[in-house]
């Protein structure tokens, strides 16, 4: 079609999908087209907006490393990230619910001994986290193994920081015949992500704060499971409300447990009671399909 208008355009480029072979691909492609032009026609951006936008997709590419994800942390500070995973991962029954992965995942962690510390460098304010790992009607699950990583007090990960030795604070331990988990590691830090790059300057542009509160990740999987990506935040911190990348929610705060404190205390199964030495936190998998029939 030669004759063409701000009114037909968004028609004709649809009609030329007629030509993919992908079902997916076509949906996907053609939801895309039209929400692109709707937002353009809506914004009415000038030519040097667009190539201003253009500029910054360019950037967050060449900001991307083996070490690091700019647009995984473009999308996470989107909220992008979290809804994806919201979709994908619909809560069932009483299963623990998940949260993003992060940019800083890395699947080579070293395999730890029930009750290992993940702290190569001994520094920092000591922590043990223990719980049960069962299905969501609370049988426990032998064998799962939790794969564990978090920063160190100075709020960075082992890939950022040239002076913590490879692979501190990360591990994997598996459940014991009773299905619980028991490591040593420490006191998680809240921490800014990344702002020497094109999302720190979208952020400041916003004026929205890059903090992210005190978590610890987790994936926990087990044969016959739904492996669950999530991560276990400390309550008090004072970004549980803001949240840089959208990730917070309420069963995934947990409370420390303070060896002076009154552990007689009643607290709900699926959170921690009040220690700072120590968490204890219960992970819920729901059966794969095929484990359910």
């Amino acid at each position: 079609m030669r004759d063409l208008t701000e009114e037909n355009l968004t028609e004709v480029v649809i009609r030329k999908l007629g030509d993919t072979d992908d079902p997916r691909l076509k949906q996907v492609m053609s939801s895309l087209i039209q929400s692109l032009h709707a937002f353009i026609r809506e914004v009415e951006p000038t030519q040097d907006e667009w190539l201003e936008a253009i500029k910054f997709l360019t950037e967050v590419g060449q900001k991307c490393t083996d070490e690091r994800q700019e647009f995984i942390l473009m999308s996470d500070t989107l909220g992008a990230s979290m809804l994806i995973d919201a979709i994908n991962n619909r809560k069932v029954d009483d299963a623990t619910e998940s949260s993003v992965l992060g940019p800083y995942y890395r699947a080579s962690a070293p395999e730890l001994e029930y009750g290992d510390s993940i702290n190569i460098t001994n520094e920092g304010d000591s922590l043990e986290v223990r719980g049960l790992v069962s299905d969501q009607y609370h049988n426990p699950i032998k064998g799962a193994i939790l794969d564990i990583w978090q920063t160190a007090p100075n709020g960075l990960y082992d890939v950022q920081d040239d002076k913590q030795p490879d692979m501190n604070l990360r591990g994997k331990i598996l459940t014991n015949r009773d299905g619980r988990y028991f490591f040593r590691t420490v006191r998680p830090a809240s921490y800014p992500i990344p702002t020497d790059g094109p999302v720190g300057k979208m952020l400041s542009a916003l004026g929205w704060h890059p903090n992210r509160p005190a978590h610890i990740h987790f994936i926990v999987s087990a044969k016959g499971y739904k492996p669950i990506t999530t991560q276990l935040f400390i309550e008090g911190d004072p970004y549980l409300d803001s949240d840089a990348v959208f990730a917070v929610k309420n069963s995934l705060v947990a409370n420390f447990i303070r060896p002076e404190s009154d552990s007689s205390q009643n607290t709900p199964s699926n959170s921690a009671s009040t220690l700072q030495n120590e968490i204890n936190y219960d992970f819920h998998l729901e059966p794969t399909p095929r484990a359910q029939s």
